[in-house]
């Protein structure tokens, strides 16, 4: 059966990096895949100002979804400006109730910045909040609740650490290997990203970065190219193994 899986996470990039795999092999699975960013990246650049990097960065985030058929979705928060509080959860509770997922992927609870972590906390409050019929969002033209919370998933954090560069181990991992080079080409269409990140993180190349931090995952996997991911079951939320079944062969357990 067709499922709806929505990668939501920070800014412009990060599911390319963390999931660009998992979400090409969904997609090609027939399966509906909407990537979503809490920002357009409006503070990724040195040269551009920040309604103009946001305006590129958001075309090279729908170039980039649509070479696996999903479609983009900005939330139009502000880069450093992601927080986790009422008016914000409820903004991102209306957001799932108009993608209606099945299954929601999204970033780690802990890693390097505070964007990425806010995200992930209202994400999953978010999940919640969507089935509850009273938990107004206040849009103009709100969508109806959730019929129940959806599946919920964590990607591995940036790197595979957390702020200390101690390793958070994935429950499993997606052998992507089969759908690497779709996940490369599709973290290439975010070109503004190479200059930024070579003149603000000092990494030279994003795509060979990129590549390294796959391979390292593959090597924790026990295989070539890897992406990890961790199954969010606090209470009340999904237990059953929805990512896994859909990925089928694919998936590597850690042992």
């Amino acid at each position: 059966m067709t499922k709806t899986i929505l990668a939501i996470h920070a800014h412009p990039d990060d599911v390319e990096i963390l999931a660009g795999g998992t979400m090409a092999q969904l997609a090609s699975a027939g399966h509906r895949v909407v990537i979503a960013t809490m920002t357009p990246g409006d503070c990724g650049s040195r040269d551009h100002g920040p309604d103009e990097i946001a305006a590129i960065r958001r075309a090279e985030a729908a170039a980039s979804a649509r070479r696996i058929g999903a479609v983009y979705h900005c939330v139009e928060f502000r880069d450093l400006a992601v927080f986790s509080d009422d008016a914000s959860r409820r903004r991102v509770t209306e957001v799932l109730r108009r993608v209606r997922p099945d299954l929601v992927i999204t970033a780690s609870p802990v890693d390097y910045m505070c964007d990425h972590e806010a995200a992930s906390e209202l994400v999953r409050d978010a999940c919640f909040g969507a089935p509850a019929p009273n938990y107004r969002t206040h849009a103009p033209d709100p969508a109806p609740a959730l019929p129940a919370i959806p599946h919920l998933y964590f990607m591995d954090p940036i790197g595979g650490v957390d702020r200390g560069n101690r390793p958070i181990l994935a429950d499993f991992y997606v052998d992507v290997s089969r759908f690497f080079e779709t996940k490369r080409a599709m973290l290439a269409e975010h070109k503004s990203q190479r200059e930024w990140l070579l003149k603000h993180h000092g990494m030279d190349n994003y795509l060979e970065t990129m590549e390294r931090w796959t391979r390292e995952t593959g090597r924790r996997a026990g295989t070539e190219l890897a992406e990890g991911f961790r199954h969010y079951q606090g209470h009340p939320y999904p237990e059953t193994p929805l990512l896994e079944e859909l990925l089928g062969d694919n998936v590597i357990r850690r042992q």
